[in-house]
């Protein structure tokens, strides 16, 4: 299914893409190479946190799937992946690509949100990883807001998408909890079943669920403010 054509992006427009979307890569990619060398050793002090691995090579493998399985790596992946493809071609008219922009929205600001309000306060850093941290939480999720309020596109974020566009996060979270049902461990403190219970853990999932419907339709609410602003121009 398509969509109408997006109204035209302007070449500053575009250079924002490419600049959101450097940003979400390097993000990654400074947090990758920490991960593969293990740069810093893991200072968690709780066991059903993910993060106990052999050092060197033989715990090479753990390391790195850990590092795939937190929300903070999908959600930037998915906006460096989206912002990539619109600053390559800003006028994609595909269903499922509308809900992808959708999807980088909604999961960088819940990953800035969350991080700021619920693990911010407890974050070890040190040396390098205050980069990695600062671009993955605190530069790309604000950065990703912005450039879609100024440049857009227009005409991809719709109320209709903001369903299909949680599909990536529920299955992250069923990810995580069938993980950490396997090796006993689980990437964040509020999905933690071996500490909180499945009870507790589904009231953290369904308020978090709750506020993705929120942003996905605070964002549909920009969008429609910014289409008929421009309209006037």
């Amino acid at each position: 299914m398509t969509l109408p054509a997006p109204a035209p992006v302007s070449s500053t427009g575009r250079i924002f893409f490419g600049i959101n979307a450097a940003s979400a890569w390097l993000g990654l990619a400074v947090s990758l190479v920490l991960t593969v060398f293990a740069v810093y050793p893991n200072t968690e002090t709780v066991t059903t946190i993910v993060g106990f691995n052999q050092p060197g090579l033989a715990g090479l493998p753990g390391r790195v799937f850990d590092y795939m399985g937190y929300f903070t790596q999908l959600s930037n992946l998915v906006v460096a992946i989206v912002m990539t493809l619109l600053w390559r071609n800003s006028a994609r008219t595909s269903r499922l690509f509308a809900v992808l922009r959708l999807d980088s929205l909604i999961m960088i600001t819940v990953t800035g949100l969350v991080f700021a309000i619920v693990l911010a306060p407890n974050a070890d850093l040190v040396g390098w990883q205050y980069v990695s941290n600062s671009l993955l939480h605190y530069i790309t999720p604000p950065l990703t807001v912005l450039v879609f309020i100024l440049f857009g596109p227009r005409g991809m974020v719709r109320p209709r998408n903001v369903l299909p566009a949680l599909i990536l996060p529920v299955a992250w979270i069923g990810f995580a909890l069938v993980r950490g049902a396997v090796i006993g461990a689980y990437p964040y403190g509020f999905i933690d079943v071996a500490v909180h219970g499945y009870g507790t853990v589904m009231v953290n999932i369904a308020g978090i669920f709750v506020l993705g419907v929120l942003i996905g339709l605070l964002f549909c609410g920009i969008e429609a403010l910014m289409r008929r602003a421009s309209s006037r121009h």
